[in-house]
């Protein structure tokens, strides 16, 4: 089958996905103060983060526009695959959604497009990419790909461990939860996801001792992992992300184990050494 596995830049594809041609980034702005940053292949996070230290305000997104995805559905492909971010968190998925009406008011229904929110963000979104990759190879129909995949995301868990959560909080990203204020005793929540809404599932004293404790949930969690793939995305921190991996090999057993470092709305949300895994 022909296909395209569309993603927001919040998509952190690995540098192999990036070279493979089944798959496009659709990138969101960042705002920093009067700066304005396009996530594209041209980010550089190390200034990012730079600018972001060097700016009293806070860090801003902004998704894209609909036309975008449109012009990305007028492709040869058949078969279209759309991953965003969860519509908790972004305008993405409304947006991809919005796409598509366009295009098919315009083009009729002479392809397949899907649109999934992935209830989730940066790894999940390139757990459940990879996902539809392996279906469309292997010739799965459209329609058994998408029961598949909406199955897939019920069953994804997401967790993270960020250094500062101040712009999640800021940005209004924590709807429903109270701030921490906890920096002076280096209280390290560990953050997870229920269909998409970000929720505290609990804290440590440190980062290492936080990162145990969300491998401690992540496998308790997950039950038999024999036949997952845990993908684990950082935000300049590689060792930490090494650290995760270890740790979760040395205790169960994946099918497949990926590490991605994050893009630029990553980058924004998860601030300078953050950890976030999907499985």
């Amino acid at each position: 089958m022909s296909y395209k596995i569309i993603g927001d830049s919040c998509t952190d594809l690995t540098e192999k996905q990036k070279q493979d041609p089944h798959f496009q980034i659709i990138p969101l702005t960042l705002q920093v103060g009067d700066t304005q940053v396009v996530d594209d292949e041209t980010f550089d996070q190390k200034s990012f983060l730079e600018l972001v230290k060097a700016c009293p305000e806070c860090p801003k997104t902004a998704c894209p526009s609909p036309e975008a995805f449109k012009k990305a559905y007028e492709c040869s492909a058949e078969n279209i695959f759309v991953v965003t971010l969860s519509e908790h968190l972004s305008g993405t998925y409304g947006s991809a959604v919005l796409g598509k009406q366009l295009y098919e008011e315009e083009h009729g229904t002479d392809k397949n497009i899907f649109v999934v929110g992935s209830h989730s963000a940066s790894p999940g979104q390139l757990n459940i990419a990879l996902f539809l990759q392996e279906l469309c190879e292997a010739g799965v129909p459209f329609d058994e790909i998408v029961e598949r995949v909406m199955d897939y995301r019920l069953k994804m868990k997401t967790y993270f461990v960020l250094e500062s959560l101040d712009t999640l909080r800021k940005n209004g990203r924590l709807t429903g939860l109270q701030a921490f204020f906890a920096t002076a005793l280096n209280i390290k929540p560990v953050m997870g996801a229920d269909e998409g809404v970000i929720i505290k599932l609990d804290q440590a004293r440190g980062v290492n001792k936080a990162l145990s404790r969300m491998c401690d949930i992540a496998l308790k969690e997950a039950g038999d992992t024999s036949g997952k793939r845990l993908v684990i995305a950082h935000c300049n921190n590689p060792q930490r992300a090494e650290l995760v991996r270890r740790t979760m090999c040395e205790r169960a057993q994946f099918r497949d184990v990926v590490i991605t470092e994050t893009a630029g709305v990553a980058t924004v949300y998860a601030n300078d050494g953050g950890i976030i895994i999907a499985l």
